[in-house]
C-alpha cells in the first residue's frame, strides 16, 4: 500500500513539474511592448539549435494565427530530404503573462507546455530571435527565406550577449532541392 501511496505522490510531482508554466531562461530579456497580431504570420527560420523535433528538416516555417478563444495557432512546417516528405505540426500558444509581454508557452503534445520567448525584434516584425525555456533552444526567424548579412550578424551577436552557444547554430537551407 505504502509503495502505491508513494508512486501516486510521485507520478503527481513529475505532472506538475511537466505542466508548469514555462519561464524564459535566466537572465534572458524578453521583448516588451510586443504586438501580437503584428507577429502573427508567416514566419521563415534562418538558423536554429538543433532540437529532435525539427532534426533534419528543411524549409522550415512557422504560421501563426489567432484563434477565436484568443489563443494562438501554431502550425510549423518543414521538408525532410532524407524522407522526402513534408512534416506538419499543429500547436497552440498562450502568453504566460502580460500579452504586451513576448513570453508565450506554446503546446503541440496535449498538457505539455513549452516555452517560447522572443528575446530580440525589429521595429517593423520583419526578423525576430527566439528561444524556449533554456538555452539550448534558438532560432532566427525573418519574414524571408533569406536575411541581409548585417541582420543575421547582429542577431548572432545578440543571442551570444544572451549566452547562447552560436558556434551550434544550423543554418536552414530554405531553397527547394530543385532550384539548388
Amino acid at each position: 500500500m505504502r509503495f502505491w501511496t508513494f508512486a501516486a505522490a510521485a507520478a503527481a510531482t513529475c505532472l506538475l513539474v511537466a505542466c508548469r508554466t514555462p519561464t524564459p531562461p535566466k537572465d534572458v530579456t524578453v521583448v516588451n511592448n510586443f504586438d501580437a497580431k503584428r507577429y502573427l504570420g508567416t514566419w521563415y527560420e534562418i538558423a536554429r539549435l538543433d532540437n529532435r523535433f525539427e532534426k533534419g528538416l528543411e524549409q522550415v516555417t512557422a504560421n501563426y494565427s489567432l484563434k477565436d478563444n484568443g489563443d494562438i495557432r501554431v502550425i510549423n512546417r518543414g521538408y525532410s530530404p532524407e524522407r522526402q516528405r513534408w512534416k506538419e505540426s499543429e500547436g497552440v500558444a498562450r502568453f504566460t503573462g502580460s500579452p504586451t509581454r513576448a513570453a508565450l508557452k506554446v503546446s503541440f503534445f496535449g498538457p505539455f507546455w513549452g516555452g517560447y520567448n522572443v528575446i530580440a525584434l525589429d521595429d517593423d516584425y520583419r526578423h525576430a530571435l527566439v528561444c524556449g525555456p533554456d538555452r539550448s533552444w534558438l532560432w532566427i526567424l525573418s519574414r524571408s527565406p533569406e536575411l541581409d548579412a548585417q541582420t543575421r550578424t547582429e542577431l548572432v551577436q545578440e543571442a551570444a550577449r544572451q549566452g547562447f552557444d552560436i558556434s551550434q547554430l544550423r543554418w536552414v537551407k530554405q531553397t527547394p532541392l530543385s532550384a539548388r
